[in-house]
């Protein structure tokens, strides 16, 4: 794939910010599309701002490419993965010895929604235009897995022995996912929302930890 021209590509040029709409940014989700197809889910572009765009587990290799060699998104800046499933353990900053609240069981995807509880996202820059593009996919609930960005952005190698560790979301293709902080053995992943954090349960951090009160503190003062 052939990076677009400048006398091509004035969707993509420097110069150009079309308002209200932005054709810079616009220029890079129509890069995308006509790439990917119906590989190309949704898109959220915030003009002059920031731009997310979801694909298919399929499309996500590719998606990298195009944003390499078409958009010309030079830098790698990270991937990761997020649960959205709300904790069934609520935060670290509730008190335990409080009722515990009906929790909220729904799953909200954020930005271009999602189908599925787990998502990888990646985020790369285009250093000589000065955008950036947040990428992400859905995986598979049941044996969550995608492709791996080693052959198109190789920084991603560690990234994604990380995102298997902690959200146990295998990579396609990746040649070493061995684990990185846990011991070989660990069970489960800490990252994900239903894996009991028991050292919170113990002491909640840090909405209620102990703390000396501050000097001059009055209301502190009068409690005490």
């Amino acid at each position: 794939m052939a990076q677009l021209s400048d006398a091509n590509d004035t969707a993509l040029n420097n110069d150009t910010l079309a308002l209200p709409g932005d054709a810079l940014r616009e220029g890079v989700v129509t890069a995308l599309r006509d790439a990917l197809g119906e590989g190309l889910l949704d898109s959220l572009i915030k003009p002059n701002d920031d731009i997310w765009v979801r694909v298919t587990n399929e499309a996500w290799q590719q998606a990298g490419r195009v944003l390499r060699d078409i958009v010309g998104c030079d830098y790698f800046c990270f991937l990761s993965a997020i649960d959205w499933m709300p904790s069934p353990f609520g935060k670290g900053e509730d008190d335990p010895t409080a009722e515990v609240p009906e929790r909220d069981t729904e799953i909200k995807q954020g930005y271009t929604g999602g189908d599925t509880r787990l998502q990888v996202f990646a985020r790369v820059t285009n250093t000589s235009k000065h955008f950036g593009v947040t990428l992400k996919a859905d995986v598979p609930d049941e044996a969550p897995a995608i492709e791996t960005w080693i052959p198109v952005y190789a920084g991603a190698n560690w990234h994604e022995r990380e995102c298997h560790e902690m959200f146990g979301i295998g990579f396609t293709g990746h040649p070493d996912l061995r684990n990185m902080y846990l011991p070989t053995g660990f069970e489960g992943h800490p990252l994900r929302k239903d894996f009991p954090l028991l050292a919170r349960m113990v002491k909640p951090w840090p909405g209620i930890a102990d703390v000396e009160p501050l000097p001059g503190d009055d209301s502190q003062d009068e409690d005490a």
